[in-house]
């Protein structure tokens, strides 16, 4: 059974997500060639689906910190929860590795090694994050130099990154599953 963060994952972030692709299907049709009035809306899904992904790796967060603070006496729950979300990184920057490795590394898990070990492909997967985010910075920022100087962002390459991403939002699921499971003695979703 998947986390809540992750079911929402799957529903309302993917069907948001999914709206970008009938955007650009209508301005630029779905037939092969260039497409020059799509740019813009690639531009705005390379940042929705970074956006969206940060919301789920903190939405994961804090459902997991919400199952550490309720094993713990009702006395201390605040004060548990406080504790792990204090300085989060995913309430304030981007969502690439490191970040995420930081925060989930606080609930007492080797997260990167951890979700490397579900699955080979993660650690390309981490790869293609980490060029999400620099991809989302540079349109953020209109400073294209980080990710090569030039300007132009594919439909193709943005489905690559979420279908990356959509496969770390499964492992970090599972990943946080098992750990908590053999933390908590009982499975947490």
């Amino acid at each position: 059974m998947p986390s809540n963060s992750l079911e929402r994952w799957h529903r309302e972030r993917a069907d948001a997500l999914d709206e970008m692709e009938s955007a650009h299907a209508i301005i630029g049709g779905t037939q092969r060639g260039r497409r020059y009035a799509v740019q813009q809306i690639n531009y705005g899904y390379a940042a929705l689906l970074s956006s969206h992904f940060q919301g789920f790796c903190r939405d994961l967060h804090s459902e997991c910190i919400d199952h550490i603070a309720a094993a713990m006496p009702r006395q201390f729950r605040v004060f548990v929860r406080t504790e792990f979300v204090w300085n989060r990184k995913l309430d304030k920057g981007n969502p690439h590795p490191g970040a995420v490795g930081e925060d989930f590394n606080r609930l007492g898990i080797d997260f990167w090694r951890t979700v490397n070990a579900l699955d080979a492909r993660n650690a390309r997967r981490n790869q293609l994050l980490t060029e999400l985010v620099n991809w989302r910075n540079a349109v953020a920022h209109q400073d294209f130099t980080a990710v090569g100087g030039s300007a132009t962002l594919h439909l193709n390459r943005i489905r690559g990154w979420r279908r990356a991403v959509g496969a770390l939002a499964d492992a970090f699921d599972r990943a946080m599953y098992n750990h908590l499971t053999a933390l908590l003695g009982n499975a947490p979703w």
